[in-house]
C-alpha cells in the first residue's frame, strides 16, 4: 500500500483539516467490505461555514491574475501527476474499478488541470462595432462567484477536476460535495490543492452522508452563485428546481440511455472492440457507456457471435489485481438493481447468451452479461443500466435505427460503426445527442465539450467552451468619446 500520504480523514473548510464531528462516515472498499477510513459526517452548519470561507476568499481570488491563477493550477497538475500511482490506488480502493482505469482516470483528472491552467489566460471578451460615433461596445467576461459541485462516486478523481479546474481558473471559489460512497479522493485532490499554493477557503469540502439537507444548502444559499452537478436525471431536476429559488447558474451533467449502432458495413472486429471498451469500463458504471446495441440484421449473428467470446473472456476481480478487467459494482443494491433488470427482461422474453447472475467474487461483482432477442418496449431499454450487461437489437435500416435510438428522454452520447461516409454525416446529425463517437467507444478528453441534450443535461464541460459556465459576460457601453 503506497497511498498513506495522501490518505485524509478530515474534511477540508477554509484551508484546515476539520476532523472532530459527533458523526463519522464509513469508507467502504467495495471489493471486499473492508473498512478502508472513516471521515467526518457534516451537516448543514459546517455546509455554512464552507459557503461563507469561499465567499470570503473569492473576494480576493478574483482579483488575482489570469496568470497568477494559471500558475497555481499548472503546479496543481504536476502534483497530480506526480501522484498518480497513490491516486489511482486510493481510487481503485474506495471506487472498485481496475488499477489500470483508475491510472487512467488520474491522468485525465490532471489533464484538466493543465487545460484549464491554459484557458486561465485566454477568456477573451469582444469589441463590438459600435451605433454610434460617440460611443464604444464591448464586452467582458467575469468569475460567477461562489461554486457548489456536486459530484458522483463512480468517476470521483476526473468529476471533480472538470469542475474544479474552469471554477478555478475563472475566479471562482468552490465547495465540493463528493459522494457518501468515495469522499477519499476529493479529500486527496484537496490536500494537493494545498501544496499548489490554492489559497484557504478557495477550494473546501465538504464530507457528509445526509446529502438530501446538504444538497438543499448549497442550492438555497443565495452567497452560492452557480451549482455544478453530475448524477441522476431525477436528482438533476430537484436541484434544478432548488436553484430556481434563487435564479443560480447550474450546470446539469445526467443520466444517459446510449445507443451503439452497428451498421452491416462496419469492420465488426473494430465494432465489437468498441462496444466492449464502452460498455464494460468501470463495470458498466457509466453516463456513456454503451445501453443498446443495435446491429443491422445481416450482420448480427456474426456481430453476436464474436461478441459473446468477447464477453465471455473479460476477467472479474479485485481492482488491485493487475489482470482485472471488471471491478465490483459499487454497492449491493446497485447488484440488485442490475439483476432485477435483467430477470425482467428474461421474463419479458429476451434471451440470456452469456452471465446473467451474481458472480462468485463476492456479493457487489455481476457476471459480464449478454441478452439478446429484446425488444424497445422492455423495461431494461428504457433504464440507464449502470451495470455489466449488454443488450443487443437486431434493425433493418438507417431510418428505423435512428428513430429508435432517438426514443428516449435522454441524449448523452451515442456511437455509431460505419464506413460510408455520407451515412456518418446523416446519421451523425440526425442522432439527438450531445455527443457522437464514429468508429470510436471511447470519446471523452479534457479538449472536446463534455454534454448532452434532451434530459441528459446542460452546459458543457472540458474545452475552451467548459470556461463559458463559470463566468459571466457583462456588456460595457462607453459613451461621450
Amino acid at each position: 500500500m503506497i497511498l498513506n500520504k495522501l490518505l485524509r480523514e478530515s474534511a477540508f473548510i477554509n484551508g484546515k483539516w476539520i476532523s472532530h464531528s459527533a458523526n463519522k462516515l464509513s469508507v467502504i472498499n467495495p471489493a471486499d467490505g473492508s473498512l478502508i477510513a472513516q471521515v467526518p459526517d457534516l451537516g448543514v452548519s459546517e455546509t455554512k461555514l464552507a459557503i461563507e470561507a469561499a465567499d470570503k476568499a473569492f473576494r480576493s481570488w478574483k482579483e488575482t491574475t489570469a496568470k497568477q491563477r494559471s500558475r497555481v493550477l499548472y503546479r496543481w497538475f504536476q502534483l497530480i501527476i506526480e501522484n498518480t500511482d497513490t491516486l489511482a490506488e486510493l481510487l481503485t480502493l474506495e471506487q472498485g474499478k481496475p488499477l489500470r482505469e483508475a491510472k487512467g482516470e488520474v491522468l485525465s483528472c490532471a489533464y484538466f488541470f493543465e487545460w484549464f491552467s491554459e484557458e486561465a489566460k485566454r477568456t477573451y471578451g469582444d469589441n463590438i462595432p459600435s451605433n454610434s460615433t460617440s460611443t464604444r461596445l464591448l464586452t467582458i467576461k467575469q468569475p460567477v462567484g461562489v461554486v457548489a459541485a456536486i459530484t458522483p462516486w463512480n468517476f470521483p478523481i476526473s468529476m471533480i477536476a472538470r469542475k474544479a479546474a474552469p471554477a478555478i481558473a475563472a475566479g471562482c471559489s468552490i465547495v465540493i460535495k463528493p459522494a457518501e460512497d468515495t469522499p477519499l479522493c476529493a479529500l486527496a485532490l484537496a490536500a494537493l490543492a494545498e501544496q499548489a499554493g490554492v489559497p484557504a477557503g478557495v477550494i473546501n469540502v465538504v464530507t457528509t452522508a445526509d446529502a438530501a439537507s446538504v444538497g438543499h444548502e448549497l442550492c438555497t444559499h443565495p452567497l452560492v452563485r452557480k451549482v455544478s452537478f453530475t448524477g441522476s436525471t431525477g436528482v438533476g431536476k430537484k436541484i434544478m428546481a432548488l436553484t430556481a429559488s434563487t435564479v443560480k447558474k447550474t450546470s446539469m451533467e445526467l443520466g444517459g440511455n446510449a445507443p451503439f449502432i452497428v451498421f452491416d458495413d462496419a469492420d465488426i472486429e473494430q465494432a465489437v472492440a468498441g462496444a466492449i471498451g464502452s460498455k464494460y469500463r468501470n463495470a458498466g458504471q457509466t453516463c456513456i457507456c454503451t445501453n443498446r446495441i443495435f446491429v443491422q440484421h445481416t450482420i448480427y449473428d456474426r456481430f453476436i457471435e464474436r461478441y459473446q467470446q468477447a464477453v465471455e473472456s473479460l476477467k472479474v476481480g479485485s481492482g488491485l489485481d493487475q489482470e482485472t478487467e471488471i471491478g465490483p459494482l459499487i454497492n449491493e443494491a446497485a447488484v440488485n438493481k442490475v439483476d432485477q433488470l435483467v430477470r425482467e427482461a428474461l421474463e419479458e422474453g429476451a434471451s440470456l447468451i452469456s452471465g446473467g447472475a451474481a458472480h462468485p467474487a463476492g456479493p457487489r461483482f455481476y457476471q459480464p452479461t449478454l441478452l439478446g432477442d429484446l425488444d424497445d418496449n422492455m423495461a431494461i431499454s428504457q433504464a440507464e443500466i449502470f451495470g455489466p450487461v449488454s443488450t443487443v437489437f437486431s434493425f433493418k435500416d438507417e431510418q428505423e435505427v435512428v428513430e429508435r435510438a432517438n426514443n428516449t428522454p435522454y441524449g448523452l452520447a451515442a456511437y455509431l460503426y460505419t464506413r460510408d461516409i455520407g451515412r456518418v454525416w446523416r446519421v451523425s446529425e440526425a442522432l439527438e445527442y450531445g455527443m457522437v463517437g464514429i468508429n470510436e467507444g471511447m470519446i471523452s478528453n479534457e479538449m472536446t465539450p463534455f454534454g448532452g441534450v434532451k434530459e441528459s443535461g446542460i452546459g458543457r464541460e472540458g474545452s475552451y467552451h467548459g470556461m463559458d459556465d463559470y463566468m459571466e459576460l457583462k456588456y460595457l457601453c462607453m459613451g461621450g468619446i
